[in-house]
This record gives structure tokens, C-alpha cells and sequence, in this order.
């Protein structure tokens, strides 16, 4: 069995690591090319970058799937692609070079949740039950027949415990699934159509709480405090819950980074005025 594993950010090193962990590793791995990071704007490796070079994968980094890119896929002659958080979205000429085609992993149970933000998505609906998906991927977003699905029940899951769960579970699924694609004993059943949602991409804007709501929030709670709690594990860290605080400089921002409700109230337990560090409420 030879696949080719794409992804970049964190979900995607956990789905990997599963992958060596089972004994499974690919012929090669798939990720964005070093960016700046940080406030110093250090160039830095991905995740997956660096857990590949910890096992001596050969890794590739290319910065467009072009003419190129892709004459190098082929050389890998993989029966099988494997696509978790990768930033790209396949074209059919990519889709169609290995033997077999290409299993997308997505963090949701689709048909629902397709799309760019599954995690944060399940948060905000607080949902008590979410799961993993592998798909064949076509030149829809996470619109394939299904190959396998496995569920997870959760209770509160901040964004990153979430995030580290799913990826760890994608994973065992496709140690599980792989062997049973390549030797054709799974029939891909389409996705119903009927029963998709579609999550969007959230920005700076969607992580704005309005001083007055959140007031309400902590004095009278009721539904506006539990959705702003929710907000709080899903925008946390990217784009990040904030308010806006009248100071003797005009109004400052406020990053709310942890909360709980008490008493059916939004109490605060972790926030972070610009350019301070943390506090933590007791």
C-alpha cells in the first residue's frame, strides 16, 4: 500500500501521527511551504513538516499544485492520496493521479459541517455529538461518497481539546479504513444531499462581543450567556473572543480566553487586556 499524505496545521499532525503510531506511514508528505510566525515573523516549519522529518519522511512543499507539482506527485506512484487540513482544494488533475483517488478526512459527521470551520461549528451549535469522516474527495467541497464515519460525544470541548480529539480519532479511522479501501472491500455510499450544512470562515468581526451583551451575559444570563460562552471555546485561539473596555485612553481591547456559566450567568475566568499578560478571576 502506497499513499501520500496531505495537510499542514496541527489537526493534520495528529491524523499523521496515528498513521506512523499504526505502523502506516506514506511514501511522502504534502504541506504548505515555512511562513513567518510570531510577532518576530521567524520563519517556521508546519506541524506536519516537523513530524515528518522526526520519522525521515520525505516531505514536499509546494507553493502551487502546478505542472510541476504535479509531475512530481506522479514519480511517488501512490495508489492513494490522503487529504486532512490541507489549504488547497484538488483540481481534477490532481485528483486523478493515483490509482485509486483521494480520501479526504473531515471533523464532522457529513454531511453536515462541510466546509472550512467543522470544530468551531459544533461548538457554537453546542452540539453533544460530533464524529470523522473519510470521503473520496471529487471537485466539490466535502461533497464524496462516504467510506467510513465514527462518532464522539462531548461536553464543553474548548477548540484545541477538540481539535486534538478529532484528529486523533480521524486517524485510528484510517488505519482502520485504509487497508479495507486498497483492497476494495468498502462500498462508498453517497452523501444525502438533503441533510448538508455548510460551515463559513470566520473572521475578526464574528469574535466581537458587544460590551452591553456581554453585561447582560454576566448579570441576567439566560441563552446570550450561553452562546457567548460558547463563542469563547470556538474562537479561541483564531480569530479570539474580545470586547472593548473604556479606559483613560479611549477604549481598549479585551481578549476573553476562558469562561464558564454559573448559576445560569456568563462568569469571565481568563482574559487578557492588549498588550498584558493573562489574568485568571477566582
Amino acid at each position: 500500500m502506497k499513499y501520500v499524505f496531505f495537510g499542514t496545521p496541527d489537526f493534520a499532525a495528529g491524523v499523521l501521527e496515528k498513521l506512523i503510531e499504526a505502523k502506516m506511514p506514506p511514501v511522502a508528505v504534502i504541506c504548505n511551504p515555512d511562513r513567518p510566525f510570531g510577532k518576530k515573523r521567524i520563519i517556521t516549519p508546519p506541524p506536519v513538516k516537523v513530524l515528518a522529518e522526526k520519522h525521515a519522511l520525505e516531505v514536499f512543499q509546494p507553493e502551487m499544485l502546478d505542472a510541476s507539482a504535479i509531475q512530481k506527485l506522479k514519480e511517488f506512484q501512490a495508489d492513494v492520496f490522503v487529504v486532512a487540513a490541507y489549504s488547497t482544494i484538488l483540481k481534477k488533475d490532481v485528483i486523478e493521479i493515483p490509482s485509486l483517488g483521494v480520501i479526504g478526512v473531515h471533523p464532522s459527521l457529513l454531511p453536515k459541517y462541510r466546509g472550512a470551520t467543522p470544530i468551531q461549528s459544533v461548538i457554537l451549535a453546542g452540539e453533544k455529538e460530533t464524529g470523522a469522516t473519510l470521503f473520496l474527495i471529487d471537485e466539490k467541497v466535502d461533497h464524496g461518497s462516504i467510506l467510513s464515519q465514527t462518532t464522539l460525544s462531548i461536553e464543553n470541548p474548548s477548540y484545541k481539546e477538540l481539535e486534538h480529539q478529532l484528529a486523533r480519532l480521524s486517524g485510528k479511522l484510517l488505519a482502520e479504513t485504509l487497508p479495507k479501501f486498497i483492497t476494495g472491500s468498502i462500498t462508498p455510499q453517497p452523501q444525502d444531499e438533503s441533510k448538508a450544512t455548510l460551515t463559513k470562515k470566520f473572521e475578526t468581526a464574528d469574535a466581537k462581543i458587544d460590551p452591553a451583551i456581554l453585561s447582560e451575559a454576566k448579570n441576567l444570563g439566560g441563552q446570550v450567556a450561553i452562546d457567548i460562552e460558547r463563542k469563547i471555546r470556538a474562537f479561541n485561539p483564531e480569530p479570539g473572543a474580545f470586547t472593548l473596555s473604556p479606559s483613560k485612553g479611549g477604549l481598549k481591547r479585551v481578549k476573553l480566553l476562558e469562561a464558564e456559566i454559573v448559576d445560569g450567568k456568563l462568569k469571565l475566568k481568563t482574559t487578557q487586556v492588549a498588550g498584558k499578560n493573562p489574568v485568571t478571576a477566582f
